[in-house]
This record gives C-alpha cells, structure tokens and sequence, in this order.
C-alpha cells in the first residue's frame, strides 16, 4: 500500500452503502477504502492526498461499496464529555460555566450513573449540593436531562461534526 501524506488531525464520515452513517475514520483509512475500491468518495475535504504514484483529493465522506450489518449500541455511552456537550458546556442550576458533573439524585442515596441523572455544574453549585437533591434546596433544573438520541449521537459522539458532514447526519424529512 503506499504511504499517504495527510493531515493527522482530519477525519472523515464513513457512510454504509445504504447512506446510513456508520463512524469516523482517518482521513489515511478513508483514502485506503478508496484505493483499494471498498469505497467511494461523496464529499471531498480540504487538499489533496499524494502516494508516489497518485495524488486523490483529501475524502470528508465516504461510502462503502458493499452494504455492511452492524448491530448498534441502543444507547450513547455516558461519558464526561458527553454530559458537557449535552448541557452545552453550563451549570444545569445556575448556567454559569461547568467545570464538573454532578449526580442530580446523589449516588450515595441510591442515584444511578444514568444519563437521566446526571448533569454538568459548576463548582460552586456541586460543592453547595453536596449530599442533597435540588428539590432539598429548592433548586430547580434549568433543562431535564435525558439520553442524548439520533444518528449523530451515535456516530459521533462528543465530536462536533464536520459541517459537511451535517447532510449524511440529518435524517430526510419525508415528503407528504
């Protein structure tokens, strides 16, 4: 195989043959799915790609050549960053920046590490809380937290996606 000269930070959305989002990949194995026709491109990125007999334009989406079956988790992993990306990066009690995550119903009282239980906070909000639910406080919840859904929850993750990528990401709107 020849060696690809990419960027190392690029990615590019991997799509199955039915247009179904399936993951990221490098930009370098993108461009080996390509050359080795297991994939074609639907969208380009920004340069180009040079091995020592080709140059091909840097792959943003690529789509396999060949339908693949993969079973799908039913729920995104609860994960740090997950939580921030979910709250937009603010405190569920005050708003103000999130610097940790807090348990709304706290573990040491029977909380679950869930999706629906779990909130990003400030600080000072998390440490003020401590051992106590909003309700014991009188706080309210700014949004209800919930498991975060859809395709590019899955696909991506915490990642902000690529801006081209976002049409492979939606799903159609069907026409009536």
């Amino acid at each position: 195989m020849p060696e690809i000269r990419s960027p190392a930070h690029s990615a590019a959305l991997i799509l199955n043959a039915t247009y179904e989002p399936l993951g990221v990949v490098s930009v370098r194995r993108a461009a080996i799915l390509i050359l080795s026709a297991k994939a074609i491109c639907v969208a380009d990125g920004d340069g180009i790609l040079h091995s020592a007999r080709r140059a091909i334009p840097v792959p943003s989406v690529v789509k396999l050549t060949r339908f693949v079956r993969v079973p799908y988790r039913s729920q995104v992993g609860l994960s740090r960053r997950g939580v921030f990306a979910r709250d937009g990066g603010r405190c569920a009690y005050c708003r103000a920046a999130a610097e940790t995550v807090d348990h709304i119903m706290p573990r040491s009282r029977g909380g679950r590490h869930a999706w629906e239980n779990v909130v990003a906070a400030c600080a000072k909000c998390n440490h003020r809380k401590g051992d106590r639910t909003p309700a014991e406080l009188g706080w309210r919840l700014h949004t209800v937290p919930s498991v975060p859904r859809g395709a590019a929850w899955r696909v991506l993750g915490h990642r902000a996606p690529d801006p081209r990528w976002e049409a492979f990401l939606t799903p159609p709107v069907p026409v009536l």
